[in-house]
């Protein structure tokens, strides 16, 4: 099952992450109506917000074979064919999980796994605001920087513009039959539920 939705302002931090790498302090954070929690997914810290299209895989791991590493694989690829369709060359980064735009993240990715079941899933930054990326050390590597797809192609992006270039590639890269669309399809609606982040 695919859920695809935006978040209010909220910083998250996975199992690895380490509070130090909230560069603002609570009460700071609190004025511009930002909730920090924590959460089970893998990696470190990251901040989800509006403009940024969030993606729930929730799967059973049969989809790979029980592999990780390939459900891993083919989220990325996923990614980047979506982007490929706005001719943004997105590519893997050699030691950090992620799609990047050179040295720049464009979208992250986080898992959690039980009983051979994917939850969470990936943050691609759609039209986010990248100034809140400051208040934090994304995915605890101080040397990278973080984009947009309207960063780059320097004009407004829309959720309603994306969602189904990116459910289209989710649905070809990991091998689902036409008939799968309908079931993945009807969740989309979920995407309106923003407002209970």
């Amino acid at each position: 099952m695919f859920l695809l939705l935006e978040h209010p302002p909220v910083i998250t931090l996975g199992r690895r992450a380490t509070e130090r790498d909230i560069l603002l302090d609570p009460e700071k954070l609190r004025s511009f109506g930002v909730e920090v929690i924590r959460i089970d997914r893998g990696g470190e810290v990251t901040y989800h917000g509006p403009g940024q299209l969030v993606g729930y895989l929730i799967f059973h791991l049969a989809v790979t074979k029980g592999s990780i590493k390939q459900f891993v694989h083919l989220l990325e690829e996923a990614l980047i064919r979506a982007l490929s369709h706005w001719g943004i060359d997105a590519s893997r980064h050699p030691s950090h999980r992620g799609v990047w735009i050179g040295p720049d993240k464009i979208a992250a990715l986080g898992l959690s796994v039980s009983r051979q079941v994917t939850t969470h899933g990936f943050a691609l930054n759609v039209s986010t605001d990248l100034s809140a990326f400051q208040w934090i050390v994304p995915c605890g590597m101080k040397e990278a920087g973080v984009t947009s797809m309207e960063s780059i192609l320097k004009r407004s992006v829309k959720m309603e513009e994306v969602k189904p270039i990116l459910l289209r590639a989710l649905i070809e890269t990991f091998g689902f039959s036409d008939s799968s669309v309908v079931d993945i399809a009807s969740n989309l609606f979920l995407s309106q539920l923003k407002e209970i982040g």
